[in-house]
């Protein structure tokens, strides 16, 4: 398995929990545990992939202005759930905020996806497109095992 699609597994995580996530009402059990597992598989995944996917490519001249704009869409994320995280649940206004952290979830998976991945692909060889997804499957996975 290449780095691509070990990162479009928990992509695709991203996509399904925030659609969700944005269908639920008021302070129910569902939303709580939805935005629960999204906030977790975020965390886990940006962690990860900025280890093992963004900071070797920062190791190329040509991957380090993308790697600096997807780690600040990170921390902006971070920042989103943060912001969730202080809101009353039950509050007009969270549905609000939940909708701009999908559409910023999907914004950045497709510009990752359809920009970033290409970038990438010419930057790394095949070699190092496996190595880094044995690296990243392997942090993922301790640290999704870690929060459950």
């Amino acid at each position: 398995m290449m780095i691509f699609e070990a990162l479009r597994q928990s992509h695709d995580i991203q996509r399904d929990l925030s659609e969700k996530l944005v269908q639920t009402h008021g302070d129910s059990a569902e939303r709580q545990a939805i935005f629960a597992e999204l906030k977790h598989e975020l965390w886990v995944h940006s962690v990860a992939e900025e280890r093992h996917f963004y900071i070797p490519l920062m190791r190329d001249d040509s991957g380090v202005d993308l790697s600096r704009h997807a780690i600040a869409e990170h921390h902006e994320m971070d920042e989103m759930v943060e912001a969730l995280e202080e809101t009353d649940p039950s509050s007009p206004s969270w549905l609000v905020q939940a909708r701009k952290l999908s559409d910023k979830v999907h914004h950045h998976l497709q510009e990752e996806e359809h920009k970033f991945f290409q970038m990438a692909g010419k930057i790394l060889s095949d070699q190092q497109k496996s190595q880094l997804a044995g690296a990243y499957l392997g942090a993922y996975d301790v640290m999704k095992a870690e929060l459950a």
